[in-house]
């Protein structure tokens, strides 16, 4: 006989399975709204480290409710779908929410953005997982440009001119209402710019064809939700990171990184760095500082005051800058203190801190993301080469992830409708006038 997973009870906390779940952010943001994890699908050995470590780990401040027939390790769906068969099965109409997006890279304008990057057919991976569980809802977060059309080139593709997202919406559209928008995160209290596609949908025979429309709560609540936080409308990129100076806190010998120095962290300055803390206390994890060579911190240093001096903070260097410094990336942008930063990505060098010659730690990253500063990581910090189509290090953790504030308001949004469903027994007419109290 097989086990079961618990799943909610009639007047228990709806539940979800994070799929493509990274180091968990959304996982995150989802059990601070009151969520119910069941468990986590993350094919990287370094993300879920930093999943045990955080979800998984005694003394824990959230935890799954990991079923004992799942082993507690890195795996991707295809393998779950396989190995798990009978129990996907019991779980098939019983999940209310699977959340999480296929990895975002070959997607992304950030990076190459190749039709046959072989990350893209994870898209079929997710819906087949949508087809053998049938959760009541489903939530993804992507980059923005999961919406755009692909181009050949010289013809050499034929399948060009594909949108991943309207291909996902036509297949969900069969069993699911689905509502999609791109949201800017600056503008939800997150100290970073990101904007980014949102796509939740809706099973008919719960909702009927006329749920209610979880983007319009989220951003309707948004004042309410960051001011009971005492959290700032907008937060800047100083709101974030004044904390951790090297010039005012000093430095220490990196705990997990031996012969690196990290920043020592400080008290706190700003209502962001308060709500970051999270009642957290002593030295933040993550703060380790890269290893640059002289030449390279005086160049920092001058791209820094040359940037100041023309306006040209959050913004890519111009030509005439990347040839007086003699650079040939065009990514390099110099951080503006007094706005929200600009989308953090998975290389280290292409953000410079604001006043001082280097460039972020882990820790700054994961702050401009709205990770707690008690949630650690994993893993190695970076890797390089072709590994970096293997390997999901810290950095590269922290900027695919979703923004747990983020998410914790889309949780917030979705379990006040999950509160509504169709209950055993309640006509279609009874759920929408439930629907539209």
């Amino acid at each position: 006989m097989l086990e079961e997973t618990p799943v909610s009870e009639p007047d228990g906390a709806p539940t979800f399975i994070d799929v493509f779940a990274g180091c968990g952010g959304l996982s995150l943001g989802l059990m601070r709204a009151g969520w119910k994890g069941l468990f986590a699908l993350e094919k990287d050995t370094f993300a879920f480290q930093t999943i045990e470590a955080n979800f998984l780990s005694e003394g824990a401040r959230f935890n799954y409710a990991w079923p004992a027939w799942l082993d507690k390790q890195a795996g991707g769906v295809e393998d779950f779908l396989a190995r798990y068969s009978a129990h996907v099965a019991a779980l098939r109409g019983k999940v209310d929410l699977l959340a999480g997006g296929p990895p975002c890279q070959g997607f992304s304008s950030a990076g190459r953005r190749k039709l046959t990057d072989p990350r893209n057919s994870l898209v079929d991976r997710y819906l087949e997982l949508v087809d053998a569980l049938e959760p009541r809802m489903v939530l993804l977060e992507n980059v923005r440009g999961f919406t755009y059309d692909f181009k050949s080139a010289s013809g050499e593709d034929k399948r060009a001119g594909r949108n991943f997202a309207s291909k996902l919406k036509a297949r969900l559209r069969r069993n699911y209402v689905v509502r999609t928008t791109v949201l800017r995160a600056s503008e939800f209290g997150v100290p970073q710019q990101r904007p980014r596609f949102f796509l939740v949908g809706f099973r008919r025979d719960y909702w009927g064809n006329t749920p209610p429309n979880p983007f319009q709560s989220v951003r309707a609540r948004c004042a309410t939700f960051l001011n009971a936080r005492g959290l700032p409308a907008v937060a800047t990129a100083a709101d974030a990171l004044s904390d951790l100076e090297v010039e005012s806190n000093g430095l220490i010998d990196c705990p997990d990184s031996k012969g690196y120095q990290a920043i020592k962290g400080g008290e706190p300055r700003t209502a962001f760095q308060r709500a970051m803390r999270d009642g957290f206390e002593g030295q933040p994890s993550d703060t380790r500082l890269a290893k640059h060579r002289p030449h390279i911190v005086e160049r920092f240093g001058k791209i820094i005051k040359a940037c100041q001096a023309a306006g040209r903070l959050n913004v890519q260097l111009n030509q005439a800058m990347r040839d007086q410094f003699g650079l040939n990336k065009m990514a390099t942008r110099v951080l503006d203190p007094g706005k929200p930063a600009p989308t953090i990505t998975s290389l280290p060098d292409d953000l410079l801190h604001y006043k001082e010659a280097r460039t972020l730690t882990v820790r700054e990253n994961a702050r401009l993301q709205t990770f707690p500063d008690w949630f650690c990581f994993r893993g190695k910090y970076t890797t390089g080469g072709d590994l970096r189509r293997k390997q999901v290090p810290r950095f590269t953790q922290v900027a695919n992830a979703v923004p747990p504030l983020l998410a914790e308001m889309f949780g917030e949004a979705l379990m006040r409708i999950a509160s509504r469903a169709r209950k055993p027994g309640q006509s279609s007419l009874e759920q929408r006038t439930a629907l539209a109290a």
